[in-house]
C-alpha cells in the first residue's frame, strides 16, 4: 500500500462528496478524473469503487435529515397512526414520504438490474461524458429562465402527488443510464420542469438517494466478490469516510445557497466543463 496511492483514493473521496450533491454528475467527475489521476487496482475494482464509495454520502444524509427519514417515535410525531398503543408510534407522514421515494425508485431500478452493464460498456466513455454535461448544463438554464418570476405549485413532499414521484424518478433512470447527467441534476431538473420548488426538488433527491444507492452499491459487492485484497478494503473505507465528511458540508451548503440563488451557476459550469472535456479528448489527448 503506497502513500500516493492513498492521497488518490482521498481525492476521490472529496470529489464524490462535492459532485455527489452539486448536479454536476459525481460518475462523470469520477470518471474524468481517472483519466489523470489513475488508481492502481484492477478495473473490476474501480468500478465498484466509483459507487461504493457514494455510501459515505448517503450516510451524510442519514445523519443530516434523521428526523425527517426515521418513521418511528413519539416525539414530534404530527401524524400517529392512532393516538394509543404501538400505533402512537408511528410516523404516517414519513411512511407516506417514503412510498414516494419507493415508487420513484422503481424505473431505475428495474433497468439497472436488467440493463447495468450493457450500459456501462456502452456509455461509460468521455463522448458521453462530454454531451451529457452540455446538455443538461443547458437544460438548467433554460428551465430556469422559463420558471423565473413564476410560484412553484408543489412546495413540500406532502403535496406531491404519486405521479409526480414517479415522473422525477423516471428523470433519474437518465442518469443511471448516461454518466454525465448526474442523478441529483436530473431529478432536479424533472422536478423543476413539474412544478416541484427547489427546496423540495432537492430534499427529494437528497431522500430518493437513499435506497437507490443502497441499491446500486450492493449490486456492485455482489458482482465484485466479497475476497477484497487488504489495500483495496482500505481504499473502500477511506474513500467512503472522505466521502462522508464532506457531503456533509456540501449538503448544508447546497441547502443554504438554493434558498437565494437558482441553479443557473451549476448550468453554466456544466456547459465549460463540458467543452473543455471535449477539447482536451477530442484536440489534446
Amino acid at each position: 500500500m503506497e502513500i500516493v496511492e492513498i492521497i488518490k483514493v482521498i481525492v476521490l473521496g472529496i470529489v464524490e462528496g462535492i459532485t455527489e450533491w452539486l448536479p454536476v454528475s459525481s460518475t462523470g467527475h469520477l470518471i474524468l478524473v481517472d483519466e489523470f489521476m489513475k488508481l492502481k487496482a484492477s478495473e473490476d475494482f474501480k468500478e465498484m469503487f466509483d459507487v461504493v464509495i457514494q455510501l459515505g454520502a448517503i450516510i451524510a444524509v442519514v445523519v443530516l435529515y434523521w428526523h425527517q427519514l426515521f418513521p418511528f417515535g413519539k416525539k414530534d410525531n404530527k401524524y400517529p397512526l392512532s393516538d394509543h398503543g404501538a400505533g402512537s408510534y408511528i410516523k404516517t407522514d414519513i411512511f407516506k414520504m417514503w412510498f414516494k421515494v419507493l415508487a420513484a425508485c422503481v424505473p431505475a431500478a428495474v433497468i439497472g438490474l436488467l440493463f447495468d452493464d450493457l450500459f456501462h460498456a456502452m456509455f461509460y466513455n468521455w463522448q458521453t461524458v462530454a454531451v451529457m454535461l452540455i446538455l443538461f448544463g443547458i437544460a438548467f438554464i433554460v428551465i430556469e429562465k422559463h420558471n423565473k418570476g413564476k410560484k412553484p405549485t408543489i412546495n413540500s413532499i406532502e403535496q406531491m402527488p404519486y405521479c409526480v414521484a414517479v415522473m422525477i424518478g423516471a428523470f433519474q433512470l437518465i442518469a443511471a443510464v448516461f454518466p454525465g447527467t448526474s442523478r441529483s441534476g436530473a431529478t432536479i431538473v424533472g422536478a423543476l420542469l413539474i412544478g416541484v420548488s427547489r427546496t423540495v426538488a432537492a430534499e427529494f433527491t437528497f431522500y430518493l438517494a437513499v435506497p437507490v444507492m443502497f441499491g446500486a452499491s450492493l449490486l456492485k459487492l455482489v458482482k465484485f466478490g466479497l475476497a477484497f485484497q487488504t489495500a483495496e478494503l482500505v481504499y473502500l473505507i477511506l474513500g467512503m469516510a472522505v466521502s462522508f465528511i464532506v457531503s456533509i458540508v456540501v449538503i448544508r451548503f447546497l441547502m443554504g445557497y438554493i434558498k437565494k440563488h437558482d441553479f443557473t451557476v451549476f448550468g453554466w459550469y456544466r456547459i465549460i466543463l463540458g467543452v473543455l472535456v471535449i477539447l482536451y479528448f477530442g484536440l489534446v489527448r
